[in-house]
Parts: C-alpha cells; structure tokens; sequence
C-alpha cells in the first residue's frame, strides 16, 4: 500500500513540476495560449477535410465498382433512401445475412 502512495505522490509532483518556479509557471500559460489561439482552431477544418477526403474516396471507389459491372440497377451498389447511411452495397448485404440468420427457419 506504501508503494501506491509513493507512485501517487510521485505522479502529482511530475504534473506539478512545471509549475515549481514562476518563469515556468509563465511558460505553461504561454504553452496554454498558443495551444487555444492557434492549434485548435485549425483542427475542425483539418478533421473536415479528412472526412470528405475519405468519404470521397469511398464514393468514388463505389461509382467505379457501378461502372466496371455493367449494371443498370444503381440502388445495387447504394440506396440512398435506406436509414443511417445503410444504403452502401457492403452494408446492404451484411444486413440481409444478419436479418437471415436471426429468422431461420
């Protein structure tokens, strides 16, 4: 039990070592500032972008696939009506091997 209270106060003397003098108290609100007017404000946008990047890609894999297959049925590959983003083929299909499996016969 000794051991637990030595690591605890061990712990609580790491976070709290910047803040032993006032210089480096100073340097953690600087640190602090920088963090809140610069770096996160640039990172929604960057999320975003990454979102449609990658939503993008996917959607343009998936007009691919529509094209090389030579159907004419495009709610094959992705129903936009279907609830929650379920319309995507892959989606479509684990859905109907669930909804099997739980109604068998």
């Amino acid at each position: 039990m000794a051991a637990i209270g030595e690591m605890a106060v061990l712990c609580h003397k790491f976070i709290t070592a910047p803040q032993a003098s006032s210089s480096s108290f100073v340097n953690v609100i600087k640190l602090g500032t920088f963090c809140r007017t610069v770096v996160w404000p640039c990172l929604p946008p960057l999320l975003m972008y990454q979102y449609i990047r990658k939503k993008d890609e996917d959607m343009y894999a998936l007009e691919v696939l529509y094209a090389k297959s030579g159907s004419k049925d495009s709610k094959a590959f992705y129903d936009a009506s279907r609830l929650n983003g379920s319309g995507h083929w892959r989606i479509q299909q684990d859905l109907e091997t669930i909804r099997a499996a739980a109604n068998a016969e």
